[in-house]
């Protein structure tokens, strides 16, 4: 056991100083030695040089007839260029391409480059290993509209730069934030960690609130996070692009006669489908408890006296029952989150990136693609029925550009296939708004717009601790600004109950990590 530490120690002294040597020109990287050694040895290594955002390509430009070669520097190759040729080698009514792409200066010679190349039609991608002229051949141009729109645009090319191998741990990285297992927890509570300096210390026993209702109201909010699993994963990818501390939401509700309610964006039914729900209070708690197996950490938050004295819980209702059996509101849920056209990107994410994941998603799933992006884009420009092609094609004809279309807020009054869409926040938000929360600005607040974040930070709760229900943080010598009712870590909630409503409020935010600085009235 101790020669097996030793000799540990000596590849990572080893492998740490040859990668501090940035003068010598080696015949290999050190890094790509790294699968070679003992697990116990290059892991520890790899982790420290590759993360699960390490999967994200990066836009280097487009490669387009009109312009000059673009230039650029690899992971491995460190000059390169490409540009594009129009052909009709396969004798076509709009003919192929050719692109070339030149690859020089390797800083090894065991390193490759892995790119993605795009246009709103296909993705496919390539990997270079020799400096020399590479191809990449498109036969046929998917009918005029592909045609028109390389021509003026090019095909955009994507760098992945952690080349082949980080890709490859970073998809190890990624991986566990989905899986249901303590595994799966640990990665996600890792990536909160790394990229937004959460915090997770532990709570005493017992984890779960003795609860009594009493002291619970109409329009109290539920924020929750959950840590693994499925929406685990999803709900860290979420945090990390957005700032919140928090990934799912619920509201409470009391009826003429006195019964607790919780009302739910993305409550799943007997078929599977996430839906927005109005159920018992007591059958929502006792599945959060025994049978949600993503860990919920669970925290109420009363609303102020005044708030709650302001609160028409009969127009409450009338929203929730209105709204209830409905689908979640999958339409805007990435609309929320981008206000602007570079400042909710966090690196390497951008635009073109949105833009290529929704081509991949198009052609995989189209049904999904409609249902998540396809309408709000043409609610944005004013159309109908354009698939996202024609949506890039017109946003060009229209001298605009698609991080501009991205950034056009949402409307609370746009009607979708299926009816008004609001995810969690956004359903429990216009539920404020009709219950008067937002009164006399409601008609220039479009809540939609609003994140998680956003709407624990309205200054709509509880400021005096004297007026928590007593059960309130009871067991914790660590007394929270709010009531976390369920789960082994404290709830972080920076900035809550901070800001006041004002006028389109939350419509043009940046939310860059790891900070994510807000300006003011943005």
């Amino acid at each position: 056991m101790a020669a097996s530490s030793s000799l540990c120690v000596f590849f990572t002294t080893t492998l740490l100083l040859l990668l501090s040597i940035s003068s010598v020109k080696l015949p290999f990287h050190p890094r790509d030695l790294l699968p070679l050694l003992p697990r116990q040895v290059s892991w520890p290594v790899l982790n420290s040089l590759n993360t699960a955002v390490d999967l994200l390509p990066t836009f280097i430009g487009s490669a387009s007839v009109k312009n000059d070669a673009v230039e650029w520097k690899g992971a491995c190759f460190y000059e390169n260029k490409a540009w594009l040729e129009l052909n009709n080698k396969s004798g076509s009514e709009f003919g192929g391409g050719t692109l070339h792409i030149k690859v020089d200066k390797a800083h090894s010679w065991t390193c490759m480059d892995i790119y993605v190349f795009v246009t709103p039609y296909r993705v496919t991608w390539d990997w270079y290993f020799a400096s020399r002229e590479h191809t990449m051949e498109f036969k046929e141009w998917e009918g005029k509209a592909e045609y028109e729109y390389v021509k003026q645009k090019g095909v955009s090319i994507f760098l992945m730069e952690a080349g082949m191998l980080g890709t490859l741990r970073a998809l190890w990285d990624v991986f566990p934030l989905f899986t249901n297992t303590g595994w799966g927890e640990n990665s996600n509570i890792a990536f909160l960690k790394n990229h937004m300096g959460a915090n997770f210390y532990a709570r005493p026993k017992p984890w779960v609130t003795n609860i009594t209702t009493d002291e619970i109201h109409s329009g109290d909010l539920l924020a929750i996070s959950k840590i693994r699993g499925r929406w685990g994963g999803f709900e860290t990818l979420e945090k990390w692009v957005s700032g919140a501390y928090a990934g799912h939401t619920a509201v409470c509700l009391r009826d003429s006669e006195g019964k607790l309610w919780v009302g739910e964006s993305g409550n799943e039914n007997e078929k599977g489908e996430d839906v927005i729900a109005v159920l018992p209070w007591e059958e929502w708690w006792e599945f959060e408890q025994t049978k949600d197996d993503s860990n919920p950490h669970i925290a109420l938050l009363p609303l102020h006296p005044d708030y709650r004295a302001k609160f028409n819980v009969t127009a409450a209702w009338e929203y929730a029952r209105s709204m209830d059996g409905k689908p979640y509101g999958y339409h805007n849920l990435i609309f929320s989150w981008i206000d602007t056209i570079s400042g909710n990107y966090p690196p390497p994410l951008d635009a073109h990136l949105v833009a290529s994941v929704m081509t991949v998603w198009s052609k995989i799933q189209p049904d999904y693609a409609a249902n998540m992006w396809n309408e709000a884009l043409n609610k944005r420009l004013g159309t109908e029925g354009l698939d996202l092609p024609d949506v890039l094609v017109e946003v060009e004809k229209r001298g605009s550009s698609f991080d501009e279309l991205l950034a056009v807020p949402e409307q609370d009054d746009w009607i979708y296939s299926d009816g008004k869409s609001t995810s969690c926040i956004a359903f429990i938000l216009e539920m404020y708004k009709e219950a008067g929360l937002f009164d006399p600005i409601s008609s220039s607040i479009q809540v939609t717009e609003f994140t998680i974040k956003d709407a624990y930070m309205l200054k709509f709760f509880e400021n005096n601790a004297s007026r928590f229900p007593k059960w309130c943080n009871d067991n914790d010598d660590v007394k929270l600004p709010y009531c976390q009712i369920l789960g082994k870590y404290r709830m972080e909630l920076p900035g809550y109950n901070t800001m006041e409503p004002y006028p389109h409020m939350n419509e043009h935010c940046p939310s860059l990590p790891p900070k994510y600085h807000r300006p003011k009235n943005c």
